[in-house]
């Protein structure tokens, strides 16, 4: 009798192909980038910040199109940026950085220009720019 040594593979579960991205993620994303654009040609800053923050919305919101499954919560309302840190840890610094974002995107849709300069909005929407880039890389565009 003669014992062999060698390994019998397994067989293996065929490997499923990734889902399509649904179209409501690639929406997002073209909004995004249209968002990107309008507040390239904005000057006043009132304008710009906003439309950079939308954009940054939006593809944040492009993310959970694609990662998140839906749990209903009572009694507590969460917003895009803490879906997004749970959703993709790797983003968590962006979505820190979004969300401190937010009151100062109030201000400058209330017309509150002490709060927001020329500065603050060319600062947000290269930042904004980063983001969308960094979240179009990650998505899958099939």
């Amino acid at each position: 009798m003669t014992i062999t040594t060698e390994r019998v593979p397994y067989p293996r579960a065929p490997m499923r192909p990734a889902a399509p991205t649904s179209r409501a993620a690639l929406g997002l994303l073209r909004q995004a980038a249209d968002g990107l654009a309008e507040a390239h040609r904005t000057e006043a800053p009132l304008l710009r910040y906003p439309a950079a923050y939308l954009a940054a919305l939006r593809a944040a919101a492009a993310v959970l199109a694609v990662h998140a499954r839906p749990q209903p919560r009572r009694g507590s309302t969460r917003n895009v940026w803490h879906l997004l840190a749970e959703v993709a840890p790797e983003l968590r610094e962006w979505a820190a950085f979004f969300a401190s974002c937010s009151d100062t995107r109030a201000a400058a849709e209330a017309g509150i220009a002490r709060l927001v300069g020329r500065r603050d909005a060319d600062d947000l929407l290269r930042q904004a720019e980063q983001f969308v880039g960094i979240v179009g890389a990650s998505v899958p565009l099939r």
